[in-house]
């Protein structure tokens, strides 16, 4: 069964049941993973384009790998060294690209709403690699997947997320994804990076992390976004380490069995102690893996359909 939707746009207008779909059929990807040889044939002379505006290497990466062990045809296209620099517009490159035989077009932009403008263009699917502050749809898929391999589930957990929200693409989509599937989610921040309405998205703001990380389930600690940021939003870096740093104390806060989770890429020393970057209870290098699993999933779905236990079996 593939999804009943052309494009992945965001975690907003995804159905609980739409999302553990995704999980679901992410479990039989990760095992593709484990094998000695990573290939099967189930995407098969599909074409799979990553349009990237914006710079990124974990998620285009992930990308072009989770297409590659499936057997899609993977190209990579960075505006550097497209016809945007020529001034082509988004929509005449997505035409072009359709055109071309593209079957599924990965889009990351700096302006949100740009996935948006292209699957209105297109005939084949899109997938939001992150647009603006606005989502980071897979992100949130994979985190979810994690969660839940980890834990067995993630109704009834209390999720902490740490760091920029007001900044953060990745908070928004998570938010949206966790709270559809029933877990409690906080967030932790000085209050100049959380936007003043974010409590009506169904989770709570803490300025205290000493408060916020209590009794966590799973902490994620986002990176402090600067060149994103307008100045004077923290008074030194040093400042929001001392404040907001996961630190072995902070953590101590929260449940025992806690985990802790991070987008990457990291600043160590700044929001996370290097001890707690490579500590027993971070699942952050299992976060990349289970990253090309959950985008496998997507493409698959979008792309391919069928039984996923059947084909990658």
């Amino acid at each position: 069964m593939g999804l009943n939707r052309k494009d992945l746009l965001g975690m907003k207008d995804l159905t609980a049941e739409e999302i553990q779909l995704i999980l679901e059929t992410a479990e039989p990807m990760k095992d593709i993973l484990r094998r000695q040889i990573k290939k099967v044939p189930a995407l098969r002379g599909k074409v799979v384009i990553n349009l990237f505006y914006e710079p990124s290497t974990r998620t285009r990466t992930s990308f072009e790998l989770a297409g590659k062990y499936m057997s899609a045809d993977t190209i990579n296209i960075s505006t550097s060294t497209s016809s945007v620099v020529k001034g082509e517009t988004l929509k005449d490159t997505a035409k072009t690209l359709e055109v071309m035989g593209a079957d599924v077009v990965v889009i990351r932009h700096s302006a949100a709403g740009a996935p948006h403008i292209l699957a209105k263009h297109l005939s084949v699917s899109v997938i939001n690699a992150g647009d603006g502050f606005h989502e980071h749809p897979t992100q949130a898929l994979l985190d979810m997947f994690t969660i839940k391999e980890k834990k067995g589930r993630i109704r009834g957990l209390r999720i902490a997320i740490v760091g920029d929200i007001l900044h953060s693409r990745v908070a928004r989509s998570n938010i949206w994804g966790l709270t559809r599937m029933g877990a409690e989610v906080r967030v932790i921040g000085p209050s100049t990076l959380i936007p003043p309405d974010i409590e009506k998205l169904g989770v709570t703001a803490y300025t205290s992390p000493e408060e916020g990380l209590r009794d966590a389930d799973i902490i994620m600690v986002l990176r402090i976004q600067l060149e994103r940021q307008q100045k004077g939003l923290f008074p030194t870096i040093r400042e929001y380490a001392r404040l907001f740093s996961l630190t072995p104390e902070r953590v101590k806060l929260a449940r025992p069995d806690v985990i802790i989770m991070h987008p990457g890429p990291m600043n160590r020393g700044v929001e996370i102690a290097p001890e707690m970057a490579d500590c027993v209870q971070s699942v952050i290098n299992e976060q990349v893996t289970n990253g090309v699993a959950v985008r496998m999933a997507l493409l698959y779905l979008l792309a391919g359909g069928g039984n996923p236990h059947e084909t990658v079996g």
